[in-house]
């Protein structure tokens, strides 16, 4: 049986689009995968169009006036739950999930990152790794799969990381296109990994990029 997959959009949703693309490719390159809900925090999210371009449930869960941080990850995470899935994958959401979501999916929440282990946690990773290029302390950045079991900022159970170069004359909208396409391709080769029945995790670490 396919993995159910919920995933957590909050902008564009490519990697939504890689996941998806994945599940229904032939069988030599499929994902064993069937993501099952699209789940975002803003109303606008064309992650959501493309869920439901393709049939898959999507749905917007929204932040009330004045609602907590902890509140708002209960509510979520009564939605995520009701679609039974196997892995949560935060693909490009951007709120930081507390242990009122996390303790329902405990080791079954994913998130990508566009940076390498320990490395420009939080927002902006992609725009400081190339501001530090341009002060020349960087040569180059990645991308990382890691597990979330709890409330720290990207630091948890690395699953796959990938060094990305930064190459001279680069912008930032240059920077950003090769991560994204890197992005893909690890977000999707680490899920085919967690999909297969005989997996166990190796944990991965990375020393931070020059």
């Amino acid at each position: 049986m396919s993995a159910r997959l919920v995933v957590l959009a909050s902008g564009s949703g490519t990697n939504v689009q890689a996941i998806i693309d994945a599940s229904a490719a032939s069988a030599a390159e499929r994902l064993d995968a069937e993501v099952v809900a699209v789940v975002a925090n803003v109303a606008d999210a064309y992650a959501l169009e493309r869920a439901q371009s393709v049939g898959i449930a999507a749905v917007s869960v929204l932040a009330t006036s004045g609602e907590s941080r902890r509140d708002y990850d209960r509510r979520l995470a009564d939605v995520v739950a009701e679609h039974q899935p196997d892995w949560v994958v935060l693909a490009g959401w951007m709120r930081l999930l507390s242990t009122s979501f996390l303790e329902r999916f405990p080791q079954r929440v994913i998130n990508l990152h566009p940076a390498l282990p320990g490395d420009l946690p939080g927002l902006h990773a992609i725009e400081r790794a190339h501001a530090e290029f341009t002060a020349g302390i960087r040569t180059s950045t990645g991308v990382m799969v890691h597990l979330v079991p709890d409330e720290g900022v990207d630091n948890g159970p690395v699953l796959r990381t990938v060094r990305v170069p930064i190459e001279p004359g680069d912008s930032v909208a240059d920077l950003a296109a090769r991560i994204h396409t890197v992005e893909h391709c690890t977000l999707v080769a680490a899920l085919r990994d967690l999909c297969r029945t005989d997996y166990t995790p190796t944990f991965l670490e990375e020393a931070h990029p020059a």
